[in-house]
């Protein structure tokens, strides 16, 4: 994939039902295999498990030692509370322990999905980068609005669904 013009792969590290990818360690490999130059994770949180701070440390468990670079926090509606102040809270926690482990950390959202979950307005973690999903099919940051707290995005996921080299992946585009 590397070689047909993609230099960086997202991989899928914990899964929304409550566990660590049984495949990230072997798809981290494969992707650095594969000459990408940057290899990240995401991490998609199960708010109903609870335990932010402990889905964090099992991911960061599994993958400790590995060639990475960040762990994105994936935040769409998908096992959320209807409380936002519960899901700020959830988000929150699960930050204060990637820092504590060291991990280079950013959060994955649209304007929609985090108004619903924790409130457009709220900025608890503009400090991270922003991975942010339009499926305009346009590789640029032309469309970004602000919102959480963010002014500029660091990446763009621009195309969903898509099939590259037989293999599955959403198109993202940075800078």
């Amino acid at each position: 994939m590397a070689s047909s013009g993609y230099s960086f792969a997202i991989i899928r590290g914990y899964r929304s039902g409550g566990s660590v990818d049984a495949n990230v360690v072997t798809n981290i490999r494969n992707a650095r295999s594969a000459g990408f130059s940057y290899v990240d994770v995401y991490l998609f949180p199960c708010v109903p498990c609870g335990n932010a701070a402990g889905q964090m440390t099992a991911l960061y468990n599994k993958i400790s030692g590995e060639n990475y670079g960040m762990i994105w926090i994936d935040v769409e509606v998908l096992n959320w509370s209807t409380s936002k102040t519960t899901n700020q809270n959830f988000i929150t926690e699960m930050i204060g322990r990637g820092r504590a482990l060291g991990v280079n950390m950013g959060i994955y959202t649209n304007k929609n999905n985090w108004s619903t979950i924790v409130g457009v307005s709220w900025s608890g973690a503009s400090t991270l980068p922003l991975w942010y999903a339009h499926y305009d099919n346009s590789p640029s940051f032309g469309d970004f609005s602000s919102f959480g707290g963010w002014s500029t995005p660091s990446i763009k996921q621009y195309a969903g669904d898509k099939t590259v080299c037989g293999i599955g992946a959403d198109l993202n585009w940075y800078p």
